[in-house]
């Protein structure tokens, strides 16, 4: 398996939701239709481009994110053109980013995922991290984020979807320094579908975020 194996530190599952049910992850290879949408994640009405706010924008004090040298990326997230879309997709690679520095640091409670996520998101990631602490371990090496998928609604809330690849990405033990390096399976790719709101400083906050492990649609 991978980094992030059930057997030892758990999955990441971000709602009391069930299995979540995945039959699509926002791939490019055609349109999707209505059989193509994930338990878990909002649809609706896409709201016409909008400029975000520079000025709420300039207002958050936005936390520096600073990680070990051996955790890195690949964000195969294009620009999309719609401001707004943009804006979603880079306070999303924030919280990842803020997840992982706050594993790093071994700090459950880490204000930086903190200032990206709220509600459910944020009670499961500090779930997610203790399970690091306590076995004293942190990530290591490279994760690829693709197939990236942007829906923003009227209401002013977005849903997002994407597809983690952890084939490269490991368990790393902080008192042995030993990294547990696994076969990659098909559980190493995992899909994720999360909603997400504006808040007042001009911060797209992740509120709920569900996951399946080994899905089809992130397979390579």
């Amino acid at each position: 398996m991978n980094r992030r194996r059930p057997t030892l530190l758990a999955a990441l599952t971000l709602t009391t939701a069930a299995a979540l049910t995945v039959s699509a992850c926002g791939s490019d290879d055609g349109p999707s239709g209505d059989n193509d949408k994930i338990a878990g994640a909002d649809t609706g009405s896409s709201a016409p481009p909008a400029s975000p706010t520079a000025s709420a924008a300039s207002q958050a004090d936005r936390p520096e994110i600073e990680l070990p040298g051996d955790v890195t990326y690949t964000f195969e997230w294009d620009k999309t053109g719609d401001p707004v879309k943009d804006a979603v997709l880079h306070d999303a690679e924030q919280r990842i980013r803020a997840v992982d520095m706050a594993i790093a640091k071994q700090n459950p409670l880490h204000e930086a995922y903190r200032f990206y996520s709220e509600g459910e998101a944020a009670a499961g990631s500090q779930k997610y991290i203790q399970d690091f602490v306590d076995h004293e371990a942190r990530t290591t090496g490279l994760t690829r984020y693709y197939r990236e998928s942007v829906n923003v609604k009227k209401d002013g809330t977005a849903s997002i979807v994407y597809c983690e690849d952890q084939s490269k990405s490991f368990n790393k033990f902080l008192k042995t320094g030993k990294t547990d390096v696994t076969s990659v399976t098909k559980d190493s790719y995992v899909v994720y579908a999360g909603t997400l709101r504006k808040n007042n400083d001009g911060v797209w906050v992740t509120e709920r975020l569900v996951s399946e492990r080994g899905s089809s649609k992130c397979q390579p």
